[in-house]
């Protein structure tokens, strides 16, 4: 999907490269049931309200305005992917700047849940 697309198109392309290459692979059977993985839905707070939100990381085909998806293409859905419950990080704010976010809890992930096609 990465080799299809231009820079031009996705300025996050190569952060989420970077992700990619220090991604340990396993079996969707050995996951662990705490980590940000393809489709998975996950609860957050930002450091700045007491406000939960919740994101489902999808394929940019899959991504449908309103409904709470977020691309993997989106610098903000690149850096969840990976994460586990209770990780903070400093997620990329539109226009620049960052907002600390704190995930909550996956509330679905299809590993977890016998979903295991890739």
């Amino acid at each position: 999907m990465l080799d299809a697309l231009g820079n031009a198109q996705t300025p996050s392309k190569d952060d989420l490269q970077v992700e990619l290459d220090r991604a340990k692979i396993v079996a969707p059977e050995a996951m662990p049931h705490d980590v940000v993985t393809m489709n998975s839905t996950v609860t957050f707070r930002m450091a700045s309200s007491s406000t939960e939100y919740a994101l489902t990381l999808v394929y940019p085909n899959e991504v449908d305005d309103g409904t709470g998806k977020i691309s993997i293409l989106a610098p903000v859905g690149g850096a969840l992917l990976g994460l586990r419950e209770g990780d903070e990080i400093a997620w990329p704010k539109p226009g620049g700047g960052s907002l600390e976010v704190r995930i909550l809890k996956i509330v679905y992930q299809p590993e977890r849940s016998g979903d295991l096609l890739r």
